[in-house]
């Protein structure tokens, strides 16, 4: 599957806002968007303007891109899907992402960052009810038991991202013993549920695609 390998603090600061693709680095005040850095580019002041309507909807998508860490064929398809789906199509889209096991490995504090989750999933440390999965778009569902491998559980990222879960917790649909590496997803999410990605507008990328 392809990635993004380029400079990942250049993407937050050109969406000023923190999308977390470096771990402890966006929690800590070593974030360009904290330090209140401008956007990339030479005199990027004086290229500041309105956006069109095209421009903010193009936005919200690069946005939503970059957090989940895929690009835009896979995005595309995960759309496609959520248009099928009944409901709203914008949550569809971001519960879709949700249910990724990538994302799910960062959500249950196994790392600290999704580009680090997706990095255990497709080495192989992680189990979905004790099969080995290396798919890190693999969609997770109800009742699933998450667990890493033997290696995993001794490596020392783990466990510094594991000390994350001391300090917040994870969302209610989740159960994690931090001791034994082992997760449970007990529901699947609501929209309301994601609150770390209140302030991304996906009306406006369902409005873009329906073009």
């Amino acid at each position: 599957m392809g990635r993004n390998i380029g400079p990942q603090c250049r993407l937050c600061r050109a969406d000023n806002t923190k999308l977390f693709l470096k771990g402890e680095r966006c929690h800590s005040g070593k974030c360009p968007v904290s330090k209140k850095r401008p956007a990339p580019g030479k005199d990027a002041k004086s290229r500041v303007k309105k956006l069109s309507n095209y421009g903010v909807q193009l936005r919200e998508k690069q946005k939503l891109k970059r957090l989940y860490g895929i690009l835009e064929k896979q995005f595309r398809n995960t759309f496609d899907k959520a248009n099928r789906m009944e409901g709203k199509t914008g949550d569809n889209l971001i519960l879709l992402l949700e249910r990724r096991l990538d994302n799910i490995v960062y959500r249950m504090r196994f790392a600290s960052s999704r580009n680090q989750a997706r990095q255990l999933v497709s080495h192989g440390h992680v189990y979905v009810n004790n099969r080995r999965v290396n798919i890190a778009s693999y969609s997770i569902k109800e009742n699933d038991v998450i667990h890493l491998g033997e290696k995993a559980k001794k490596m020392l990222t783990v466990k510094e991202s594991l000390r994350e879960y001391t300090r917040s917790g994870v969302y209610p649909w989740l159960e994690v013993d931090p001791d034994a590496m082992r997760g449970v997803v007990k529901a699947m999410p609501r929209r309301s549920d994601i609150t770390d990605l209140a302030d991304v507008k996906e009306q406006f990328i369902v409005e873009l695609y329906s073009k």
